[in-house]
């Protein structure tokens, strides 16, 4: 639940901020870019937190080879992705590979929901539940992966 509270509240408090002040904020495509990125940060971190990274070790399903080794570059692409969605060559490749990464994860999860894995003691989400929070942050990701260019601001005229 945590990711989650992360992903909103950061979206709402860049909106929030765009309104009031920061008018790069006052949309919400670069404020959910701000969400993603709280999101990936805290999910990646975890990845290498001792409890957390044992609880997702036993995410993965079976069936994939080297467990351990997934977990680490999952968590390192999820930490890479939150800082390239702030480089401006980057930011749309950064969501499509963010879409794309939560894709081929989301077995993992399906995998824990049905299988009752444990995350760090406590009980795994619902599928449904994980379900339509992952359905949020992936509409979040295509947002911000489709969102149009800012248009540069004209050059100032020497006189």
């Amino acid at each position: 639940m945590e990711p989650l509270i992360a992903f909103v509240a950061t979206t709402l408090v860049l909106r929030l901020a765009g309104r009031l002040k920061f008018d790069h904020f006052d949309a919400w495509r670069p404020a959910l870019r701000g969400g993603l990125t709280a999101l990936f940060l805290t999910t990646g971190v975890v990845h290498f937190v001792p409890g957390f990274r044992e609880s997702m070790i036993a995410m993965v399903p079976p069936g994939l080879p080297w467990p351990e080794a997934l977990v680490f570059v999952t968590g390192v692409l999820e930490i890479a992705g939150a800082i390239g969605l702030w480089v401006r060559p980057f930011k749309r490749t950064a969501a499509v590979c963010l879409v794309l990464l939560m894709l081929a994860m989301f077995p993992a999860n399906i995998y824990a929901a049905l299988n009752g894995v444990e995350f760090n003691g406590a009980a795994a989400d619902p599928l449904l539940q994980r379900t339509l929070i992952e359905v949020l942050w992936l509409g979040a990701a295509v947002a911000v992966a489709t969102e149009p260019a800012r248009a540069k601001r004209p050059e100032p005229v020497a006189v």
